[in-house]
């Protein structure tokens, strides 16, 4: 069995983002790789995060129906929710890690949903916060890192 991959609001985007074609490339083998082996997590802040990025961000942004498409779709990963303890979680790798608000609640979204890697460029690859190994997308082919 693939252990499950916790995707950041980052890739996400980039899948959708046509002024970064290159990385809007890397984002679409990874997201497919883990639609393949239907080990992609997320969690509702990543949801939230991606809309409103996608939405209004984009320098061509998405329409607001093909956003709401795109994170029903993503519903179908089992999006960690928001908790007291997923926030005790997050303030503990605040304090222990030395890490961004934000990010310390995606690393405890990722523990929560038992993701051993963390998809992301916004922490430095290879790092290991707790237990989640942070792996850069646009350093590392998918098959290097989902069997």
């Amino acid at each position: 069995m693939i252990e499950p991959v916790f995707v950041d609001t980052n890739v996400l985007v980039y899948r959708f983002d046509a002024g970064r074609p290159e990385k809007q490339r890397v984002a679409e083998a990874w997201l497919t790789r883990l639609w393949d082996t239907r080990s992609g997590r997320v969690s509702f802040q990543v949801l939230r995060e991606f809309y409103v990025t996608t939405t209004r961000k984009l320098a061509t942004p998405l329409a607001t129906e093909h956003a709401r498409r795109a994170v029903r779709s993503l519903l179908a990963w089992n999006p960690a929710p928001s908790s007291g303890g997923l926030l005790e979680t997050a303030w503990e790798l605040e304090d222990r890690f030395s890490i961004a608000w934000w990010d310390a609640l995606i690393v405890a979204a990722a523990r929560d949903q038992a993701c051993a890697i963390l998809l992301t460029e916004d922490l430095q690859d290879g790092q290991d916060i707790a237990g989640v190994r942070v792996v850069d997308p646009f350093l590392h082919d998918p098959g290097d890192i989902i069997g």
